[in-house]
């Protein structure tokens, strides 16, 4: 499998909903291009599985962007409650597009069709969206996100995911980094202390993640920000990549180093330490 963690990868206009090409910035497309087969067939995994007009538009823009962009698609199905087991034959789709929306309701929808039994195997592309690639983790950051939760004290904020990966993403880092929610600063206030002995990979809109499980290898593309106990740090910017440490070498004191140099220090000493620390 291969997995693309993204922020947002495009395909939309804004402001008139049209499907338009694919963001290249860091190279996605270019990199989708070189692990994608002519005349794919794709899934898209709703988030929002009874609201089947808007998953049925949504799969239209894509199947239209991805043609756009010279990535060959010749159809898009929709999984959502009109044939929950459209899960079980996984198998026949070459590109798998896990949809952005509210991160604990398409948790809960994924766990309802079981998920993550079905893509364990699974030998294609996956691309996750915002949620979908927020859900996408072994156990997923769900950041508070609706008027309320942050407050609410039966509300996860760590949710069993689908295990595709180790690594927890938070979305479109640029336009939250100032957001408010329950009358606190939603990073300062409530992400920088659910980060304590965790690591939280900010992604800006055009940033992405890939990995090749095979491999296991993460490459980080595009501006990005670490988030570690409660500490953050500039991390990649737009045209570097970066390699995320794995559970097995999380340490990697050559790569943070060079990192380190490349920013001009701007990775601080406690995300270093964070690193050496789930090392030991």
């Amino acid at each position: 499998m291969i997995l693309y963690m993204t922020s947002t990868p495009g395909g939309f206009d804004r402001r008139t909903g049209l499907p338009e090409k694919l963001d290249n910035r860091n190279q996605f497309v270019d990199r989708l291009k070189n692990d994608w087969k002519d005349h794919s067939k794709g899934l898209l995994i709703s988030s929002d599985p009874k609201n089947s007009e808007m998953n049925t538009a949504m799969a239209q823009t894509y199947l239209d962007a991805f043609n756009k962009s010279g990535l060959s698609m010749d159809s898009i199905d929709v999984l959502d409650a009109r044939d929950e087991k459209i899960v079980e034959i996984l198998a026949i789709y070459d590109v798998v597009i896990l949809a952005g929306g509210h991160v604990p309701t398409e948790n809960a929808w994924f766990h309802k069709i079981k998920l993550k039994e079905w893509i364990k195997g699974f030998r294609g592309i996956v691309i996750g969206v915002s949620a979908g690639t927020m859900n996408c983790a072994d156990i997923v950051y769900a950041q508070p996100e609706l008027e309320g939760e942050s407050k609410d004290a039966g509300y996860k904020r760590f949710l069993e995911g689908l295990g595709l990966t180790d690594t927890n993403v938070i979305p479109h880092y640029d336009q939250t980094i100032d957001a408010m929610l329950d009358g606190k600063k939603l990073f300062e206030e409530i992400t920088y202390p659910d980060s304590t002995n965790r690591a939280f990979y900010c992604l800006t809109d055009g940033a992405y993640i890939r990995k090749d499980t095979v491999t296991n290898k993460e490459m980080l593309y595009g501006e990005s920000y670490l988030i570690a106990d409660g500490e953050i740090g500039l991390i990649c910017k737009n045209g570097g990549e970066f390699e995320i440490p794995t559970r097995v070498d999380v340490k990697k004191p050559v790569l943070l180093a060079a990192v380190t140099l490349t920013l001009g220090g701007l990775i601080g000493a406690t995300i270093t330490r964070y690193f050496i620390k789930h090392e030991e």
